[in-house]
């Protein structure tokens, strides 16, 4: 009776091998096996990138965004799949870019990627579209093929743009990057990238927002405050206001929050963060304060001389742009009071320790002076000035 018994139990268990098997080959391939293959090719289309290998790339699918990125100087690209959702033969796949730029990224710039996907009769996947995920911001070759300008100082990317506007922009912002370090040192890394898209909706779309928030908004400079351990900060212009404005000023005031980045942190009031920048934006300008702070002057002269500093609220973007001029301009203006009061090293000096120590223990230890005392000699120095 024994003998029959094992013979069954081993038959029984041969069955369901057979029956797991079949399940495995004859239904498709396993969840876990859809994505290993998925992710082996993005790391295909990865490296096709970085090879510049159009061949290798169209294996993964159209090859019409290697031609966007041809140019871009690349040291790393590679993708991490985070979630797959399959339908048949087609699935849609959500991943993480990670890219570098070389010479200028200390650390990878990562943006949210999903990718729609086919799977081919012999097992194949490819990739059929790319695209930004939800919530996450477009990427400059998002609108088109990127060109590449590089300056002394500097490194602009373009969509939309002819070389030459380009090559405009690189030769303002090599002049932007020695003004910066002649006012703050150079404690930094003496380089700036800018992008420039083509029109105000690819500006918002980087920035991950609508036109409507950045309409009449010249350049917006991207990074983290209070770290030197992030992707260099990506200076991205306004390609439909920045030529109603002062070009070089508008640049230069950018590179100065490119420069100042590791020591603006939560401490630092906008007064200060946006003043300073302006300050160097205009410091070689040859414009009076009043031709540089026309609102502000405008206000003071008829009696309205700001009771306070402008407070980080006043740097929002609201229906009233008189008034976020009036902050702006009052941020510079107390930054003139500093350097004429007590010079320009005092001032870069008073910049930095705000960033460690806040803004009253700053005054006290660098200047001498409490924010009360500040601010009446702020409000003074605007009478002087403009009454």
């Amino acid at each position: 009776m024994a003998g029959p018994r094992r013979a069954y139990g081993s038959q029984v268990v041969a069955v369901c091998l057979l029956l797991v098997s079949l399940v495995a080959c004859g239904g498709g391939p396993t969840a876990d096996s859809a994505r290993g293959d998925v992710q082996r090719l993005l790391d295909r289309r990865a490296a096709a990138v970085l090879g510049q290998d159009e061949r290798g790339y169209r294996r993964t699918g159209p090859a019409t965004g290697l031609a966007a990125v041809r140019e871009l100087p690349l040291a790393d690209w590679s993708y991490r799949l985070t979630e797959l959702r399959r339908t048949g033969d087609r699935a849609t796949a959500d991943a993480e870019l990670r890219y570098r730029i070389e010479g200028v990224d200390k650390v990878p710039v990562t943006a949210g990627r999903t990718l729609g996907l086919a799977r081919h009769a012999d097992g194949r996947w490819s990739v059929l579209s790319d695209r930004p995920a939800r919530g996450s911001a477009e990427q400059l070759w998002d609108r088109g093929t990127v060109h590449v300008v590089r300056g002394e100082h500097s490194l602009v990317l373009g969509a939309g743009q002819t070389r030459q506007a380009l090559g405009g922009y690189a030769r303002l912002a090599d002049r932007a990057v020695p003004a910066v370090s002649r006012a703050w040192g150079t404690d930094w890394s003496g380089y700036v990238v800018v992008l420039v898209p083509g029109s105000l909706e690819a500006m918002a779309a980087l920035l991950g927002s609508t036109a409507s928030a950045y309409r009449g908004i010249a350049a917006v400079t991207t990074g983290a405050t209070g770290s030197a351990r992030a992707p260099a900060d990506r200076v991205i212009l306004n390609p439909e206001a920045y030529g109603a404005l002062g070009q070089q000023v508008v640049l230069t005031h950018e590179t100065t929050h490119v420069a100042t980045r590791a020591h603006t942190g939560t401490r630092t009031p906008l007064w200060l963060s946006e003043g300073y920048a302006d300050w160097i934006g205009y410091h070689d300008s040859g414009r009076t304060p009043a031709e540089a702070a026309p609102e502000l002057a405008r206000a003071v002269a008829a009696g309205e001389v700001p009771a306070a500093l402008p407070g980080d609220g006043d740097f929002g973007f609201t229906d009233d742009p008189d008034a976020l001029a009036r902050a702006y301009e009052g941020g510079r203006l107390a930054c003139l009071l500093i350097e004429e009061r007590w010079g320009e090293r005092r001032l870069g000096a008073f910049y930095r320790a705000v960033a460690e120590r806040g803004q009253a223990a700053a005054l006290a230890e660098v200047l001498g002076t409490t924010p009360e005392q500040f601010t009446g000699w702020w409000r003074a120095y605007l009478r002087e000035q403009f009454g």
